[in-house]
């Protein structure tokens, strides 16, 4: 085994899979090939994206979100809780919260305890932004025309800012997400790309299938999740201030959206999966 073996875990939320890396004691963050590498499903781990824990001074951990194409993602809902149960579960207590440092700030988790340490978390978001720097400048909370899918220009969506931007189509039908989500991702209003997702509503809550940035069409999102029910409360399709399911491929999660959209609620659940040892990563 090499000298510089790293342990790495992983972790699924609703079948969003992740590798988690605790790196708190060197502070040094893997490059883009090393994620690339690691999330390759046939050459390495396999992984929708790698969590790289690393110190924090206004958190009980800072995490960096690597998605499988090598760039970062500010914020992962998903993620999140996976980075949750691993601090907490190698923590050697159950603390009522816990907080993390991300891209989108200093987020509040609240786990939930089953059998095998934490079985859920519940996270306040923190808030929906509809005019952000990631977002397009002209969209404030209302939908806007579409362009750059050849004989779709009419494509109406919202645009909300998670601390990672999206996408929101609602009525739009769910296996287009493979057709159009590539060319919507690069839409041209998005300075650093964006998610995408199509939403169908239902008489009691939203049926979502998301494009991610940097990864495709996963199993479950975590913030598109929110920013599709926060579409829906602005389209007055959902009430606000109330608990609304959201079924994704993988499951679902609860998303409560208040009504001045200051703190997103997400609930869902989380699982361990395996752990293992990868050998000569940078910075060991």
């Amino acid at each position: 085994m090499s000298t510089s073996a790293e342990f790495f875990f992983k972790y699924q939320g609703l079948g969003n899979d992740f590798i988690v890396l605790d790196r708190r004691k060197t502070g040094v963050d893997i490059d883009a090939e090393a994620s690339r590498l690691l999330c390759d499903r046939r050459l390495g781990i396999g992984a929708d994206g790698v969590l790289s824990l690393l110190p924090s001074e206004t958190g009980f951990a800072r995490m960096v979100v690597h998605n499988a194409d090598g760039s970062i993602a500010e914020m992962c809902g998903n993620g999140l809780r996976c980075a949750v149960k691993y601090l907490v579960d190698h923590s050697g207590e159950k603390p009522e919260r816990i907080d993390v440092e991300t891209g989108a700030g200093v987020l509040v988790c609240s786990p939930g305890y089953g059998s095998d340490g934490v079985a859920l978390v519940d996270i306040s978001m923190g808030p929906a932004r509809l005019v952000a720097p990631n977002l397009p400048s002209g969209a404030t909370g209302q939908p806007f025309l579409d362009a750059p899918v050849p004989g779709h220009s009419g494509l109406r969506g919202y645009a909300v800012s998670m601390g990672n931007p999206h996408l929101v189509l609602l009525d739009q039908p769910l296996e287009d997400a493979s057709r159009l989500g590539p060319a919507l991702e690069r839409h041209p209003g998005f300075p650093d790309r964006t998610n995408v997702e199509f939403v169908r509503v239902d008489p009691d809550g939203l049926t979502v299938v998301v494009w991610e940035r940097g990864c495709g069409l996963t199993q479950a999102c975590g913030t598109g999740a929110c920013a599709a029910a926060t579409a829906a409360v602005l389209a007055q399709r959902l009430p606000a201030d109330t608990w609304s399911r959201v079924s994704l491929p993988g499951g679902d999660l609860h998303i409560r959206v208040p009504s001045d959209l200051s703190d997103i609620r997400l609930r869902g659940p989380v699982a361990f999966v395996f752990t293992g040892v990868v050998p000569d990563l940078p910075g060991r």
